[in-house]
């Protein structure tokens, strides 16, 4: 029950009511497959876009299958379908939008609305010609001043829910905003289909300006800053803070970092803007991995970003990422221990999975089971050959877990519980003999 407004699709809907088109949003957030499909079964036909990520894909498909029985346009875009345009297209979608969808959409709409037949002058656009062939039209440019884009069709949907939920169930109500596009970063395990390697920043005045309306309009308890990556510019948190603190506008929030792009100046701005929790993507605490990764972070500085986020009163959050290419037991042992000495207040771990069009992907192609068909999948169901076992990774991640508990335990000067001492032992003990009896499992 931690609910955030679609912003893409907020984004798509402002600019193309801007440029005369008539556009409604219907948010599945507090919705029914079954309301959805009645919708679409009852409306005069237009134009269906969808948004697809590689945790949706079924669920899309299914949407443009009763879409275009119905005699809806059907159109997706997202981070997914620019690595899997064909099969998209052959599911149901009549058109797929690679990249920024609201140029893209603009042309498409314009080509539609005058009766056009011919879409090959739309750049970003794929589709399937009378044949069956894909047609992939050139790559779309990307929006070079984001600040002429109109900000977010918020009143398309119903944020006040999306706050009332998050107070419901949390105590504080949410809502969330981005300031930039893009991340230059190359972790080769990371998706870059939308927004390439780019990175294109809002003016801070402007962002403020929206921070301010958002908290007049909506009240909001706390917010979340959907950046990739929130501390890249020093400069821009610099000018960001200084206009915050001029209009005497402070909320907190939290958001994502990486060690790198953190010391203890941006720290203190990030205090002062009231930050409670920065998440830290950390993924191994084998510098040998994190090499393989492309990562370009030192362990040594996740480790000093915690503690001086520590000292400051911000929590942090870790990503961890098991198994990716070429980890053996010692890289295991070394995340544990850094995870360990770090001691974050929250981390997350996942299993590491192949997103088609990463580097990480094509890497490891040859090796890739898929256990389903793939409109029934998403790319994290693939198997890989070689590589060890379901069971291995839940001990490792179970020895992950009592070891930062003992750790935490040992390190609380005030805590005098020797029974749950001995007890995380006991678990420490067989987990470790559980990941190393199974070490010899791979997938097949």
């Amino acid at each position: 029950m931690k609910p955030y407004a679609p912003l893409g699709i907020l984004y798509l809907c402002s600019h193309l009511r801007s440029k005369g088109f008539d556009v409604d949003v219907f948010d599945t957030t507090f919705s029914s497959r079954e309301a959805l499909f009645g919708f679409l079964r009852a409306e005069k036909p237009s134009v269906l876009g969808v948004y697809a990520n590689l945790m949706t894909r079924a669920n899309v498909i299914e949407i443009l299958n009763v879409a275009r029985e119905a005699g809806w346009k059907t159109v997706v875009g997202g981070p997914e379908p620019g690595a899997y345009t064909l099969e998209y297209l052959q599911a149901g979608a009549d058109f797929v939008v690679a990249g920024e969808g609201e140029l893209t959409m603009e042309d498409l709409l314009s080509a539609l609305r005058n009766g056009e037949t011919n879409f090959s002058k739309v750049a970003g656009l794929a589709f399937l010609d009378e044949d069956g062939r894909m047609c992939q039209m050139q790559p779309r440019g990307q929006i070079a001043n984001l600040d002429q884009q109109p900000w977010p069709a918020r009143d398309a949907i119903d944020i006040q829910r999306y706050v009332e939920t998050w107070r419901t169930h949390h105590g504080s109500g949410s809502v969330n905003f981005i300031t930039a596009r893009g991340c230059p970063f190359r972790c080769n395990w990371c998706s870059h289909q939308v927004f390439g390697q780019s990175h294109r920043r809002r003016d801070p005045v402007l962002v403020v300006d929206e921070v301010e309306w958002l908290l007049q309009k909506y009240s909001p308890d706390m917010i979340w800053v959907s950046d990739d990556v929130f501390t890249i510019n020093h400069a821009w948190l610099r000018s960001y803070a200084s206009e915050m603190r001029r209009r005497s506008l402070r909320i907190p929030f939290e958001c994502i970092s990486r060690a790198d792009r953190l010391n203890a100046e941006m720290l203190d701005l990030l205090k002062e803007l009231g930050c409670f929790r920065i998440w830290i993507g950390s993924e191994s605490g084998s510098q040998r991995i994190l090499d393989a990764m492309d990562r370009g972070v030192k362990i040594e500085q996740v480790q000093n970003a915690v503690e001086m986020s520590r000292e400051r009163g911000i929590q942090s959050g870790m990503f961890l990422m098991w198994g990716y290419e070429g980890e053996e037991l010692e890289d295991i042992e070394a995340t544990i221990k850094h995870v360990s000495t770090s001691r974050p207040d929250i981390f997350f771990t996942t299993v590491s999975y192949p997103i088609k069009g990463t580097p990480y992907y094509n890497k490891i192609a040859n090796r890739l089971v898929q256990l389903e068909p793939w409109g029934k999948t998403s790319d994290r169901d693939f198997r890989i050959k070689g590589r060890h076992t379901k069971r291995f990774y839940a001990y490792a991640d179970k020895l992950l877990r009592d070891e930062v508990a003992r750790a935490c335990l040992l390190h609380d000067t005030h805590a005098n519980d020797t029974g749950n001492l001995s007890l995380l032992e006991q678990n420490i003990q067989e987990s470790r003999s559980g990941l190393l009896s199974t070490y010899h499992e791979v997938e097949q």
